[in-house]
C-alpha cells in the first residue's frame, strides 16, 4: 500500500494526488484544500513529486487533464427574462433607443432643464449688473460650463468609462477592482477573472506605465484604503445631492407664485412646497420606468417651452448676446468683479446641477439614449433658454430675481408656472434614481448595510426601489425646505455637493484611463488639467458658502461616508476572523465520517461567507445540535465587481473532504446588478440535479485520470525490461521518463469526448459502485427534505483593542447589524426550515 493525499475538488474534478514511498504498510490521508483555489488551469503540472517503485524508476512530472467545469445550480429562477442577456444581446434597435431617449428625458435632465429657474437670480444677487459685461461675462461662463462638463466630460468621455453599462462612482470602484485587487475584502479568486463579463484585458508587458501602477495600487494598503474612501466620499455626496435637489426644485417652482398671489408668503411657499414633496415620494414605488413614461412627455413639453421662450427673448430685446459665444468676455467679468465675480461662480455652477445623474442613473437606460437625449434636446434648449434670459436682463437688469417667470410673453405665464412646477417635481427624480443605484452598489460591493431592493421593471433590471432610503430621503427633503425657508440658502449648499461628486469622477476616471484603457500619457493628464481644473475652481467658490449652508452637504456626506465605511470595516474584520477561525481538515478526521455526531438523512445548507476552508459555525452546529444532516452543502454567496454573471457562469462547486463524508461547497457568483428572485422550492430541485452532475462528471474524471497513470506505469515497466535487457551493469540507472505530451486532451473539450479517449477496459461511470452507492445517498437526503443551517453571528472587538475600535465595532456597526436585514431575509431562504445558531467573533 502507498501513502496518498486527495486534495479537495476542484470545480467540477476530483483531482487525486499520489505519493508512495517505499516500505510496508502506510494511509490514506484527506488534506484540507482550503489552499486551493476553486479552479485552476485546465492542466496541473505536477512537479517535484516521485512515484518510486522497485525496478521501476520514477516518474519525475505528470500533466493531469482537468476538464470544463459543470454547469452549477440556478439559484435565481429568474422572473426577467433578459436579466442575464443583456451583455449577449445585440445592439437595441433604434426604436427602442429613442424610446429610451424619451424616458431620460423624465428621469435624467429634470434637474439640467430646471436649471434656468433660478441661475441667473443667484448670480445676480452676488454681483449687481451695471454694464452689459456683467450679463454677456455670466452668460459666457454659463454657456462653456454647460458645454465642457455635461458635454464633453460626461456624454463623451466618462459615459465611456461605463462597467457593461452600469454608471456611478461605485461602477467604476468595481471597474478598477477587477484590473488591480484594490477590494479590501479579501475573498477574491482567480476563478472569477474567468467570468465571461469581467471582458478583463490585462496591461500588455510593453506598457510599463499600466502594469506599474497596477502593482502600486496592490502593494500600498494605504492606497487601497484612500481609494475606497473616494468612491465612498462620492457615493454619500450623490445621497446628499437627493437630499438637496428635490428641496431646491420644487421651492424654486412654486416661489413663482409669490409675485402674482397676493399674501402668497413664505410660510405657504414652504406649507406647498413640503406638500409636493410628499406627493414625489410616495410615486417612487412605481418604478422609475413608469415615473419616466408618465414625466417624460411633460419633460419635453418644458424643454419646448425654454427653446421658444429663449428665441422669443432673443428676438425681442438684444439678439447681440450671442457675442457671449466670445470667452473674452469671461476674462472681462472678472477683471470688473474681483471677488465679487468669484463668489458668483456659486450661482453660475447651478447651471450643471444633475450632470452626475447622467453617469449615475446608467444603469437605468443606455449610453447612446442618455446621449442622443443631450445633444439633441436637452443641450440646445438650455442654450437658448440662457440667451433668452441674458437678452431680457440687458433690457430689464432689475428683473435678475424672477428672470425667468418675468420674461415669460404675457399671457404664457400660469401655462408655463403649470409645466415648471411638473418639471420641478420630475427634476427630483433623476438624483432619487441615482441614490437608489449608488445604494445598491454599495450593498452588493460589502459598502453599506443591507436593505429591502424592489425591483420595478422586468426589462431593466437596473430600476429598482429603496424603500428605506425614499422614506429617509422624503424626510430630510422637508426638514431643509422647513429650515431654511429660501431657495438661495439652499444653493449654497447644492454646490458643493455636485462639485464634489464631479471630482471624484475625474479622479477615478483618470484612473481607468491609465490602468484599462491606457490612454495616451498626454491625454490622460490633459482630462484632469483641464476639468479637474474647473471643478476645483468651482469647488473654491461654493466652500466660501460654508457658514450660509454650504455646511449642510458636508454633514450628509459626512454620515453616509462614515455609515458606508464603517459597514466595510466591520464586514473586512469578521471575515478575516473566519478565516483565521475555519476547522482544519486534521480534526474532521479525528471526528471520522460521522461528524462525531448521528448522521441522520436530508440535506443541510450551511451558509457562509468562505470562498475556501471549512467554517467554524459548523463546530456549533455539531455542538449544539444532536445529529447533522447526511449531505452537508457550504453555500457562500458572494459578490464580485462586475454587473452581471451570467447564469452558467454563476456557480463553482467543489468536494470537501472524503467521499463518506457527503460534503460539498458551492461558491455563487453575483454582479452587482444581480437580481436574487427564487423559489426555495426550485432552489432546492435545482442543487439536486447540479449535485448528480458534479458526482457524474467528478467520477468520469477520476476514471480519465487512473487510467492515465495506469498506462504510464505500464508503459514505465516495458521500457525498463527492454532496458534492462541491454544493460552490462547491475541495473541501477535511472529512467528519463518523457513528459506525456501523447497523452494529452484539449483542455476545451467536451465531457464526451473525454469519455471517448478511455479504452474499453475503463468502467463505465454508471457502472461504477461507489457513484451508484453516492447517487442512492443523495436520493434519500432529497426525499427526507432540505434545511438551512445559519450562524447569526455578534462581532466584538478585542478587549485589548484601541478605544476607536471598541466604540466603531461594539456600539456603531453592532446597532447596523441588529437594525439591517438580517441573514433569512437576506439569502431569501424559508423560515420554516431554518436553524440559527449564535457565534461571537472576536476582531
Amino acid at each position: 500500500m502507498g501513502k496518498g493525499e486527495i486534495e479537495e475538488s476542484s470545480s467540477t474534478v476530483g483531482l487525486l494526488k499520489r505519493s508512495t514511498t517505499g516500505g510496508s504498510g502506510g494511509s490514506t490521508r484527506w488534506v484540507d484544500g482550503s489552499e486551493v483555489d476553486s479552479e485552476s488551469a485546465p492542466w496541473l503540472l505536477f512537479g517535484d513529486e516521485e512515484i518510486n517503485r522497485e525496478g521501476y524508476g520514477s516518474v519525475r512530472r505528470r500533466l493531469v487533464k482537468k476538464p470544463k467545469r459543470v454547469d452549477s445550480f440556478d439559484v435565481e429562477a429568474m422572473e426577467i427574462s433578459v436579466a442575464h442577456a443583456s451583455h449577449h444581446k445585440k445592439e437595441d434597435s433604434l426604436l427602442s433607443t429613442l424610446a429610451l431617449a424619451f424616458q431620460t428625458l423624465g428621469v435624467v435632465y429634470g434637474d439640467l432643464g430646471t436649471s434656468p429657474l433660478y441661475v441667473f437670480s443667484d448670480v445676480f444677487s452676488k454681483v449687481p449688473i451695471t454694464s452689459e459685461v456683467d450679463v454677456l461675462g455670466a452668460l459666457s461662463i454659463v454657456l462653456y460650463t454647460i458645454a465642457l462638463l455635461p458635454l464633453m466630460k460626461y456624454v463623451f468621455i466618462v459615459l465611456k468609462a461605463n462597467d457593461n453599462g452600469e454608471g456611478g462612482t461605485f461602477a467604476l470602484y468595481s471597474l478598477i477592482c477587477r484590473y488591480a485587487n484594490v477590494n479590501l475584502l479579501p475573498n477574491r479568486q482567480p476563478a472569477d477573472e474567468r467570468i465571461s463579463s469581467f471582458k478583463l484585458k490585462l496591461p500588455t508587458p510593453e506598457l510599463e506605465r499600466a502594469l506599474n501602477i497596477k502593482e502600486i495600487l496592490e502593494r500600498k494598503s494605504s492606497l487601497k484604503t484612500l481609494l475606497l474612501l473616494l468612491v465612498l466620499m462620492g457615493t454619500s455626496m450623490i445621497i446628499g445631492d437627493g437630499i438637496l435637489t428635490p428641496a431646491m426644485s420644487v421651492m424654486s417652482a412654486v416661489s413663482g407664485l409669490q409675485g402674482k398671489i397676493p399674501g402668497f408668503g413664505t410660510n405657504a411657499l414652504v406649507i406647498t412646497s413640503i406638500i409636493i414633496l410628499g406627493a414625489l415620494f410616495s410615486i417612487q414605488k412605481y418604478g422609475s420606468s413608469k415615473v419616466g413614461f408618465t414625466f417624460a412627455p411633460a419633460l419635453a413639453l418644458w424643454f419646448f417651452s425654454l427653446g421658444s421662450i429663449g428665441i422669443y427673448n432673443l428676438l425681442k430685446h438684444d439678439v447681440t448676446v450671442l457675442r457671449a459665444l466670445n470667452p473674452a468676455y469671461i476674462y472681462l467679468f472678472f477683471k470688473k468683479n474681483s471677488t465679487n465675480g468669484w463668489s458668483a461662480l456659486g450661482g453660475c455652477v447651478l447651471c450643471i446641477t444633475g450632470a452626475e445623474a447622467m453617469f449615475a442613473d446608467l444603469g437605468h437606460f443606455s449610453v447612446k439614449s442618455i446621449q442622443i437625449a443631450f445633444t439633441s434636446v436637452v443641450f440646445p434648449c438650455l442654450f437658448l433658454a440662457y440667451f433668452g434670459q441674458a437678452a431680457y436682463l440687458m433690457k430689464h437688469p432689475n428683473s435678475y430675481g424672477r428672470v425667468f417667470y418675468d420674461s415669460v410673453p404675457d399671457g404664457f405665464f400660469w401655462p408655463v408656472f403649470g409645466i415648471a412646477t411638473v418639471a420641478a417635481i420630475i427634476a427630483s427624480q433623476a438624483m432619487i434614481s441615482a441614490s437608489f443605484s449608488c445604494v445598491k452598489q454599495a450593498m452588493a460591493l460589502g459598502c453599506f448595510p443591507r436593505l429591502k431592493i424592489i425591483h420595478t421593471s422586468r426589462k431593466h433590471m437596473g430600476q429598482i426601489y429603496i424603500p428605506v432610503i425614499n422614506w429617509f430621503l422624503m424626510i430630510m427633503c422637508m426638514l431643509v425646505v422647513a429650515a431654511f425657508r429660501s431657495t438661495t440658502d439652499i444653493a449654497n449648499a447644492y454646490g458643493i455637493a455636485e462639485v464634489g461628486v464631479m471630482i471624484v469622477s475625474t479622479t477615478l476616471v483618470t484612473v481607468v484611463m491609465l490602468l484599462i484603457w491606457q490612454t495616451n500619457l498626454f491625454l490622460a493628464f490633459l482630462f484632469p488639467l483641464i476639468f479637474g481644473t474647473m471643478e476645483l475652481i468651482y469647488l473654491s467658490a461654493v466652500l466660501s458658502k460654508i457658514l450660509e449652508g454650504g455646511w449642510l452637504p458636508l454633514v450628509f456626506a459626512s454620515f453616509f461616508l462614515c455609515v458606508m465605511y464603517l459597514w466595510n470595516y466591520g464586514s473586512v474584520l469578521k471575515y478575516q476572523s473566519e478565516v483565521k477561525q475555519k476547522i482544519s481538515m486534521d480534526f474532521m478526521h479525528e471526528l471520522g465520517s460521522s461528524l462525531g455526531t448521528v448522521r441522520v438523512p436530508g440535506i443541510g445548507l450551511l451558509y457562509n461567507e468562505l470562498v475556501q476552508g471549512i467554517p467554524s459555525i459548523l463546530g456549533q452546529f455539531l455542538l449544539d445540535l444532536p445529529a447533522i444532516h447526511s449531505v452537508i452543502v457550504f453555500v457562500c454567496i458572494k459578490y464580485v465587481p462586475v454587473p452581471i454573471v451570467p447564469q452558467d457562469e454563476r456557480f463553482l462547486f467543489r468536494r470537501v473532504g472524503p467521499k463518506d463524508y457527503h460534503m460539498f461547497r458551492c461558491v455563487a457568483r453575483y454582479g452587482y446588478k444581480d437580481v436574487r428572485k427564487e423559489d426555495h422550492h426550485a432552489f432546492e430541485q435545482l442543487l439536486v440535479d447540479s449535485l448528480e452532475k458534479f458526482l457524474r462528471k467528478e467520477a468520469l474524471d477520476l476514471a480519465l485520470e487512473s487510467n492515465l497513470i495506469q498506462q504510464d506505469l505500464d508503459s514505465i515497466s516495458v521500457k525498463s525490461r527492454d532496458e534492462s535487457e541491454i544493460q552490462d551493469g547491475d541495473g541501477m540507472d535511472e529512467l528519463k521518463i518523457p513528459l506525456m505530451s501523447d497523452q494529452r486532451l484539449d483542455a476545451g473539450a467536451s465531457t464526451s469526448e473525454a469519455s471517448m479517449a478511455l479504452p474499453a477496459s475503463v468502467m463505465s461511470v454508471d457502472e461504477d459502485p461507489s457513484l451508484e452507492y453516492e447517487l442512492s445517498a443523495l436520493r434519500e437526503a432529497t426525499e427526507s427534505g432540505f434545511t438551512y443551517l445559519l450562524g447569526h453571528g455578534d462581532v466584538r472587538a478585542k478587549k485589548n483593542s484601541w478605544f476607536i475600535k471598541k466604540l466603531s465595532i461594539n456600539y456603531f456597526y453592532a446597532f447596523m447589524r441588529k437594525n439591517c436585514r438580517g441573514g433569512a431575509a437576506t439569502m431569501r431562504v424559508p423560515h420554516m426550515n431554518i436553524i440559527q445558531v449564535g457565534m461571537t467573533y472576536m476582531v
